[in-house]
C-alpha cells in the first residue's frame, strides 16, 4: 500500500496541483491507514501486514470504529474517510484495484455548525487599536511582540515596534480580502498590483483568482514595505526576497506563525474572542453579503468551487439580523 500510496501522493501533486498543506494532511491520513494494517512490530510490506487488494468495506468500517475509540471528532473521521475513498479511486483508475472498497462506506452525519462572526463594528473597533499600537512607541502591542521574541537575543523594542506594522497589515489584508491563511502566506511580491489595489491569489489546486482590497489595507501595507525592506536587508542571502510577509529571519512567514499573531492581539485587547484567521475570512464574507453584495461575487472572491459552500454565511447574516432584532424590538 505504501508504493500506492506515493504513486497517489505524486499524481496529487503533478496532475491535480494540490498544495503542499494538502499533500501533507493526505500522506499523514493514508499512513496512518497503513499502519493499523501493520501489525505492531512487522515491518512494512512483510507477511502479516494485510495486502491492499484485501482491504474491503468492512475493514474500513472497522478502522473508522478504531478512530472513533480513539475519541477522534466526527469532522476528522469524515476527513480520513475522504481521503481514503480518493486513493482508492485512484487505484482503481491506475489499475492496482477493481473497485473501491471505501465507496460502500457512509460518511458520519456532521453537526450543521454556522460560523460565529463578530459584527463590523467590533472588527473595526479591533483593527483600529492595531493602527493606534502602530503609532504608540512602547505600547502594549510592541511589549507584546518583544515578549514573545525575548528567548532571541538582540530582539529590542525597536524591531518589535517594526513587527507591529507588518502585523497589522497581515490583520488588515486577511479581513480586506477573505484569504485562507495560506493563500496570504503564499503571497510573492508579484501578486500584487497596488496602483489598482487587487490580489493575484493561488486558492485550491492552484487555482488563480484576482482579489481587491480597500484603502486600510493599503495604508497598512505601505506602512510595512519599508518594514519589510529591513528585514530583507538584515537576513541577506537566507532572505525569502519574492515573499510578501516576513518572518524576523527574513523569511516566508508561515501559517502557524499568522495564527500566533491574530491570538497575541486578541490577548494584548483584552478581550474575549475565539479568534483565528479564518474568523476574519467569514467576518469578510457576512460582512459582505449583509451590505447586499451577491452572493456569486462573494462565491467568486472567496475562491470556492461551489455555491453551497458560499451560502452557509446567509444563515450566519439571519442571525445576527435575529440578533439585533432581539435586542432592539420592544415586542420581540
Amino acid at each position: 500500500m505504501r508504493e500506492a500510496v506515493q504513486s497517489y501522493l505524486r499524481y496529487l501533486r503533478d496532475a491535480r496541483n494540490a498544495s503542499p498543506h494538502t499533500l501533507r494532511n493526505y500522506q499523514h491520513d493514508l499512513e496512518q491507514f497503513a499502519d493499523y494494517l501493520t501489525p505492531p512490530g512487522t515491518k512494512p510490506g512483510a507477511r502479516g501486514a494485510t495486502p491492499l487488494e484485501k482491504v474491503d468495506h468492512r475493514l474500513i468500517r472497522e478502522y473508522l470504529g478504531h478512530l472513533h475509540d480513539r475519541n477522534l471528532t466526527k469532522a476528522s473521521i469524515a476527513r480520513k474517510l475522504a481521503a481514503l475513498r480518493s486513493f482508492f479511486k485512484f487505484c482503481v483508475r491506475d489499475g492496482i484495484l477493481r473497485e473501491n472498497p471505501a465507496r460502500l462506506v457512509a460518511t458520519p452525519k456532521l453537526p450543521k455548525r454556522v460560523p460565529s462572526v463578530l459584527t463590523a463594528e467590533e472588527i473595526n473597533g479591533f483593527l483600529d487599536s492595531l493602527a493606534h499600537a502602530e503609532e504608540t512607541p512602547g505600547g502594549p502591542a510592541a511589549r507584546g511582540s518583544s515578549a514573545v521574541r525575548r528567548r532571541r537575543p538582540g530582539a529590542g523594542e525597536d524591531e518589535s515596534r517594526l513587527l507591529v506594522r507588518r502585523d497589522r497589515a497581515i490583520l488588515e489584508l486577511l479581513y480586506a480580502s477573505g484569504l485562507r491563511v495560506s493563500e496570504l502566506t503564499g503571497l510573492d511580491m508579484g501578486d500584487l498590483d497596488r496602483a489598482g489595489q487587487v490580489l493575484r491569489v493561488r486558492g485550491k489546486g492552484r487555482k488563480e483568482r484576482w482579489v481587491p482590497y480597500g484603502g486600510k489595507a493599503e495604508a497598512a501595507l505601505e506602512s510595512y514595505w519599508p518594514v519589510r525592506a529591513e528585514l530583507l536587508r538584515k537576513a541577506r542571502a537566507a532572505a525569502d526576497a519574492p515573499a510578501v510577509f516576513l518572518n524576523y529571519a527574513g523569511r516566508r512567514l508561515t501559517s502557524r506563525s499568522v495564527g500566533r499573531i491574530v491570538k497575541k492581539y486578541v490577548r494584548l485587547a483584552n478581550i474575549n474572542w475565539d479568534l483565528h484567521p479564518h474568523s476574519l475570512r467569514h467576518a469578510f464574507a457576512t460582512h459582505l453579503l449583509a451590505d447586499g453584495a451577491d452572493l456569486r461575487a462573494i462565491q467568486e472572491l472567496l475562491g470556492h468551487s461551489s455555491l453551497s459552500t458560499t451560502q452557509k454565511y446567509t444563515h450566519a447574516s439571519v442571525r445576527q439580523l435575529m440578533e439585533v432584532y432581539d435586542k432592539a424590538h420592544p415586542r420581540a
